[in-house]
């Protein structure tokens, strides 16, 4: 009798669909994977076009106690704890440019030279404030209303300047360019600063009527008094007049 040799298709058929399924797992995780890198790369796009103010946006919306409101000092190092509590959200980039503006604002550095602690995510106070933080807040709001001051007062000249060149150009009798050469000016410029000038003097309020004063109580008209004081219809030398008295009797009669 004759032995069979048995046929090596049953092993060959289990290899076979190994390998199938570790082909198909891996074609699967390679899937996966490039879908992973297709949405880290979508996500950091995006997050790579958010501008200072939408940042700001989504952290009113993710620390409404810290970003809403009346305006705290933020606690150190809270990058970290952004970063921390919100993680891929926003790249380092994106924060640094928020937080430059946020405390560099006039509102945040009020706060600042008022405060006496800082406030971390959940608008709880933390750190004590130092006092070189809170002076160094101060100096930079006098520089500023210091910086707005000579900024208004150079406006307001510049004003009263085309003003007056307006008010010399409606009465003055020579041509334009003799003009121009008067006042320093060229050709070119003078038409555009009478344009500006003749906007801001219709913009500018009506002055108020002049009234005429009333006098001040001190001011008003006094009883005149006779050259050497006395009451009207005194005698200088010999006091008030008098009625005559009536005569003796002649002794005759």
């Amino acid at each position: 009798m004759t032995e069979t040799t048995p046929t090596p298709e049953a092993p060959a058929n289990e290899e076979t669909q190994v390998n199938e399924a570790a082909e198909a797992t891996e074609a699967a995780d390679a899937a996966h994977a490039g879908e992973a890198t297709e949405t880290t790369e979508a996500g950091a796009v995006a997050a790579s076009t958010l501008s200072p103010a939408e940042v700001a946006s989504q952290l009113k919306a993710l620390f409404p106690a810290l970003f809403t409101g009346m305006q705290k000092p933020l606690k150190l190092r809270i990058q970290a704890d952004i970063q921390q509590r919100a993680p891929g959200r926003f790249t380092k980039a994106q924060l640094s440019a928020f937080l430059r503006r946020h405390t560099g604002s006039t509102g945040y550095l009020i706060a600042l030279g008022k405060a006496t602690h800082r406030y971390d995510l959940d608008g709880q106070p933390g750190d004590e404030l130092l006092e070189e933080h809170r002076l160094a807040a101060r100096e930079e709001l006098k520089r500023r209303r210091g910086v707005q001051q000579e900024r208004e007062a150079l406006e307001n000249q510049q004003r009263n300047n085309r003003a007056q060149l307006l008010r010399d150009f409606q009465r003055t009798t020579l041509t334009e360019a003799n003009f121009c050469v008067l006042k320093g000016l060229t050709l070119e410029e003078l038409p555009g600063i009478l344009e500006i000038a003749r906007k801001e003097a219709a913009e500018r309020p009506p002055e108020m009527e002049q009234r005429p004063r009333e006098p001040r109580p001190d001011q008003r008209r006094q009883p005149q008094r006779r050259e050497g004081g006395g009451r009207p219809g005194a005698n200088p030398s010999t006091g008030p007049t008098s009625a005559p008295k009536a005569g003796r009797r002649n002794a005759s009669r």
